[in-house]
């Protein structure tokens, strides 16, 4: 990776915590539990999925630093999600466990030496991980998220008007 872009991930990747609290204002609260008809999952859900996500890519980055040739752990973030019963954990703590990782990583990271970028592990899922792969998932991974609750807003709209305009 061109390092002016690994710059921009960097950068991107340090400001995602101010980018979920932006946009979890964006979101009224009474709707954070709700669920489209498909199923998919509430922003409380995804709240919460972002810290633990975060948990298991702050340990990943570190291995990848510190073991290189080290295999990864895997999870099945859906069992996760139920095993754990998401709904029953509280979301201000976990943007709080969110931004805390999330700023000790960037701040490890920032400052790397170039010959650590290419430093090799392998993730069950995904095969062998570089640390710029690494960088380029957890990098949009909020992002993408956002985006997920910003359809489950929506769709809480035209669920709302949708019941608004039957009374």
């Amino acid at each position: 990776m061109d390092p002016e872009i690994r710059n921009r991930k960097l950068e991107s990747y340090g400001n995602a915590a101010s980018v979920l609290d932006a946009a979890l204002k964006r979101f009224p609260r009474e709707m954070w539990l709700f669920r489209d008809e498909h199923g998919c999952w509430s922003i409380h859900e995804h709240v919460i999925h972002i810290a633990d996500s975060e948990v298991n890519s702050y340990i990943r980055c570190r291995r990848m630093i510190a073991e290189p040739g080290m295999d990864l752990m895997a999870y099945d973030e859906n069992r996760w999600a139920s095993a754990l019963d998401y709904h029953s954990i509280d979301t201000a703590g976990a943007v709080e466990l969110f931004r805390i990782l999330r700023r000790q990583t960037y701040e490890l990271i920032k400052d790397l030496p170039e010959s650590v970028w290419s430093n090799t592990c392998y993730h069950p899922d995904n095969g062998d991980m570089t640390l710029e792969n690494w960088l380029d998932v957890y990098e949009r991974h909020v992002a993408e998220h956002i985006e997920y609750m910003q359809q489950n807003y929506e769709e809480w709209v035209q669920a709302k008007s949708l019941n608004t305009s039957a009374s």
